[in-house]
Parts: C-alpha cells; sequence; structure tokens
C-alpha cells in the first residue's frame, strides 16, 4: 500500500483485497498516523497520511515531528484544530494540508464535525501566526502579565454538519476513494422499500430486475451499434458490471455519472468474460423519478403543525411527461395524517396537491410535519 500510496485505482483495489481478508483499515487521524501504511495488530492496518492528496512526505513529517517532540517541539497528541496549527512547522504544513487532513477525516478524532472544521482552518492558522508573532516579542513588554486572554483558543466556526454523500464527497477527494461509508447509505432505507433485490443475492434470470446502486468506473466506448456505457453499479453488497446502449445513454446522460445513485432495471446474464453477471440497463430513474414510478402517495403527520401545502406547490410542481400515450404529470399526491389517542385519519389532497418529490422538496414537508415525519408510501 506505501509503494502505491500516488496511484489511487492500484491502493483501492489493495484496499478491498484487505477487508476480503478480514483485514481492518484504521481512519486516518493526525495522532496516529505517520507517512506510511503500517500494521497495528494481526489484522489491524493504521492508513499512511502520505495517501492524502494534496499532503506530500515533507509536511507528514513535519506532523510527526512536532507529535513526537522532535527538533525542539514540545510533543505530545495534538489538542484541537488550534494547537495543531500552533505547533507543526508552517513552511511545510500550509492551508491545502490542513484542508485536506480534514476532509480525508484525519482530525475527526479531536473535532466530528467536519463542515465546522474545515470552515475553521483559517480562524485557526490566524490564531497560530498570532501566537507566534506574541512568542517572538516575548520579553520586550513582558512586565509578568497575564496573557490567557491572548492564548485562549477561540471556538470552532459554527457549521451544520454535512450529511452522508457531501462528506463522502469531500472525502473522495482527498482520498480518491469513499473510506467512512458509501454513497449508498444515505438512501438505502428508503430504497429498499421497491428496490427489494440486493445486488449481491442476484440470481440468472431472463425475467427484468430492478436494481438500485452508485455508478462508478464509467466509461462510453464506440461498439459495432454505436455508443455504450459500461460502468460498475455498487450497493454495498457486491457490484455488477453494467451496459447501457446508445439510445440509454442518451436518455438519461444526467444520471450516468460517477457518484450518481440510480435505479435501474434491465436483464442480467452471465458474463462470459470475467465469469460473473452482468447487467444490460434498458430503463434509468434517479430516485425522485423512481418515488414517482413506485411510491402510492406521501404521507404527512399533522398532529397541531400546518404542513406547507402551497409554499411546496409552488416551488416543487408536478412535471409534464410526454409518451407514446399522451401527456401526463410525473409526482405524488399528498395525504395528511391526523393522529388522535382513539381515532385516525388521512385527507387525500388530491391531484391537485401533486408535487415532485425531490429531497428537497420533502425536507420541506418535513421541516412542516409534526415531529418532521414525512414518508413516501410504497406499500
Amino acid at each position: 500500500m506505501t509503494v502505491e500510496l500516488d496511484d489511487t485505482d492500484k491502493l483501492k483495489a489493495l484496499l478491498v483485497d484487505a477487508r476480503t481478508f478480514g483485514i481492518t483499515l484504521e481512519a486516518p487521524d493526525v495522532n496516529s498516523g505517520t507517512y506510511r501504511f503500517e500494521p497495528v495488530g494481526p489484522k489491524t492496518l493504521r492508513f499512511g497520511l502520505g495517501a492524502i492528496k494534496g499532503t506530500g512526505q515533507g509536511a507528514i513529517e513535519a506532523i510527526v515531528v512536532a507529535r513526537e517532540g522532535r527538533d525542539g517541539a514540545a510533543g505530545g497528541p495534538f489538542k484541537s484544530l488550534f494547537d495543531f496549527c500552533a505547533r507543526v512547522d508552517r513552511q511545510r504544513v500550509n492551508r491545502r494540508v490542513v484542508e485536506a487532513l480534514v476532509k480525508a477525516g484525519a482530525f475527526d478524532a479531536l473535532h466530528p464535525n467536519r463542515a465546522s472544521t474545515l470552515a475553521s482552518v483559517g480562524r485557526a492558522l490566524d490564531w497560530a501566526d498570532t501566537q507566534a508573532a506574541h512568542a517572538d516579542q516575548g520579553g520586550l513588554f513582558d512586565f509578568g502579565d497575564s496573557h490567557a486572554a491572548s492564548t485562549q483558543e477561540p471556538g470552532l466556526v459554527h457549521a451544520e454538519a454535512w450529511g452522508i454523500k457531501e462528506r463522502l464527497t469531500f472525502e473522495k477527494a482527498a482520498l480518491g476513494f469513499y473510506l467512512s461509508g458509501h454513497m449508498f447509505d444515505q438512501s438505502a432505507d428508503e430504497i429498499r422499500r421497491f428496490v427489494k433485490t440486493r445486488i449481491g443475492d442476484l440470481l440468472d434470470s431472463r425475467e427484468p430486475q430492478l436494481l438500485a446502486g452508485i455508478v462508478g468506473d464509467l466509461r462510453v466506448v464506440n461498439g459495432q451499434r454505436g455508443r455504450v456505457a459500461i460502468f460498475k453499479l455498487d450497493d454495498t453488497s457486491e457490484p455488477i458490471e453494467a451496459v447501457a446502449n446508445e439510445d440509454v445513454l442518451n436518455a438519461n446522460k444526467d444520471l450516468l455519472k460517477d457518484d450518481e445513485l440510480v435505479i435501474v432495471q434491465g436483464k442480467v446474464q452471465p458474463d462470459r468474460f470475467s465469469g460473473g453477471m452482468r447487467l444490460n440497463v434498458l430503463q434509468v430513474w434517479d430516485l425522485a423519478a423512481a418515488r414517482c414510478r413506485f411510491g402510492k402517495y406521501l404521507r404527512v403527520e399533522v398532529n397541531g403543525s400546518i404542513p406547507p401545502v402551497a409554499e411546496v406547490l409552488r416551488d416543487f410542481p408536478s412535471r409534464r411527461v410526454v409518451t407514446d400515450r399522451g401527456e401526463s404529470a410525473r409526482g405524488l399526491t399528498v395525504r395528511l395524517q391526523l393522529l388522535r389517542d382513539r381515532a385516525s385519519a388521512e385527507l387525500d389532497l388530491g391531484d391537485s396537491a401533486r408535487f415532485y418529490p425531490t429531497d428537497a422538496a420533502i425536507d420541506r414537508w418535513r421541516a412542516g410535519a409534526h415531529n418532521g415525519r414525512a414518508a413516501v408510501v410504497y406499500d
């Protein structure tokens, strides 16, 4: 792994192999990591900080020196982002390095909210510069006064924690792959309510299969019958190679991109080259379109709350689509649910309240629902 630090694809493949053999990988950590990958147990590896893009061997070595107390450094574990910035050699550890470490999760043990930590990097570096300036002037105007106010670390910048998708997007930018989770995790609970089959449970069948996963390793090649998209579809159970012909590719060019969540229908057949399974894609939906296709309605609890009906219908109207059968509205209807101790009721708002169910639209419904309860009903 250390040899392949600069080759993301090879390093990713080695990590997959390691997990296959039951080897676990510790998360990157500024208080334990070194430049290299290192074994720390019979089946445990410590992540090599040198694999984080934008750092470099010189920067990682400077971090280790500050932590271990060499070259006159005080040593000891870093206590915070501010302590880190004040102690490392700023000639070798610049803002780009610190931000890359944050995105990779190397400060998680100190500050779990990566969004807040990343937003605080500038503040931490400015504070470290101020401390260094005060230290350089020490003795000139020092008459024994307390400098507690000037040496007190400021707080982190407040920022709402990232969701799974945003966190993993930054993580992939820093590492070249996902380490702490999978993009599919963010929507897995909802998707499993209408996509029942996991890729890892697939069997050879002539019947079309409904599957979901994250697009990866997408490439477009010229085939005998036009352009063909070939990609991996991964739902964390097992990836499968998927193929989409030119018509499907052209109709879904905004969806068939790396790291996108898609729901697909296609036929599975043995792949004579790999010995595994291959998926010939026939249809593609994003999650919002799949909610329209497979969902029945959106249920919103309204016990004493006032849902933003007019607002959501205005901002997220249903979409008009043209098919072989004519023009129709694509969207979900809404039912307001009222619960009482001895009774319950649902009010169907009808087709006039049909809206397009993007994540943002459903979040708006949840903001006005009782206890935030608003969910698509599939069964």
